[in-house]
């Protein structure tokens, strides 16, 4: 099916519906494509390979109750379960859930699993330690603020807000790791999504854009305090491309950004 390529404004409801739909129908490709990096049980933030593991960015989470948005196939969470973590892993896609329920067979971790989009969570005020997300939910929704103040909502004082996406200097450029990926194309200051739209005028695929100012603006609006922006460098002896991501590009610009924020005690 052919699709129309374009930068335009979607609604927020449009825009979900679109990654519901495009990660049902994307799921399994998607995790068979990334196998080698994601694992089953292995909390990667980032294709420059920063491992939970060993950055702990985080923090400690001993004893303490996490949630993860966005959580696609649940590797992350299943990692934390792993390690003796209570945690719940949470996606807008029952596609990417059914992963995460097969590799819960295959490993043995059973990461309890809820479909809910991570602007309205099925869950109380104040009932989880931490809440984190490596590149879910935030990049496919109109209204990221909304997911900010919802995890917010859901944390207790004190409580941890973890998340990467990729980094907002790379919407200038190309999605291409080679090259031609280094050369400005398209606004910075341009907020309109990328949207992606078929034969019949349904938009089939969205992602969105803020700036690094309008990111902290809205995490310290939804009353995080920022603890950290973190910028992964391109490891020297990482030789292989993830998409957009690659040794060429890495040496020169910046792929993801993680942020690290709490809410006052």
């Amino acid at each position: 099916m052919d699709t129309l390529a374009e930068f335009r404004t979607v609604s927020a409801d449009v825009a979900v519906r679109a990654a519901r739909t495009w990660w049902d129908t994307n799921a399994a490709a998607y995790q068979a494509e990334h196998t080698a990096d994601l694992g089953a049980a292995k909390f990667l933030w980032c294709p420059e390979g920063v491992d939970e593991a060993d950055a702990g960015l985080l923090g400690d989470v001993h004893g303490a109750t996490v949630l993860e948005v966005g959580a696609g196939a649940a590797q992350c969470s299943r990692w934390l379960a792993g390690t003796g973590v209570k945690v719940l892993a949470t996606d807008v896609s029952a596609g990417m859930l059914a992963a995460a329920a097969k590799l819960n067979d295959v490993t043995g971790v059973n990461v309890p699993l809820v479909q809910a989009d991570a602007r309205e969570l099925p869950l109380p005020d104040e009932c989880v330690d931490v809440v984190f997300t490596a590149f879910g939910a935030l990049p496919f929704v109109a209204d990221a603020p909304a997911v900010h103040q919802e995890a917010a909502r859901v944390l207790k004082p004190g409580g941890r807000w973890v998340f990467s996406l990729t980094h907002p200097v790379r919407w200038a450029f190309p999605d291409d790791p080679g090259l031609a990926g280094l050369t400005a194309f398209h606004s910075y200051f341009d907020r309109r999504p990328y949207t992606e739209t078929d034969e019949t005028g349904t938009v089939v695929y969205t992602e969105h854009h803020r700036t690094l100012g309008d990111l902290v603006c809205d995490v310290v609006a939804a009353g995080f305090v920022l603890d950290a922006l973190v910028e992964p460098e391109w490891p020297d002896d990482l030789d292989r491309a993830w998409g957009g991501w690659g040794p060429v590009r890495g040496a020169l610009l910046p792929g993801t950004l993680i942020v690290q924020a709490h809410l006052p005690a």
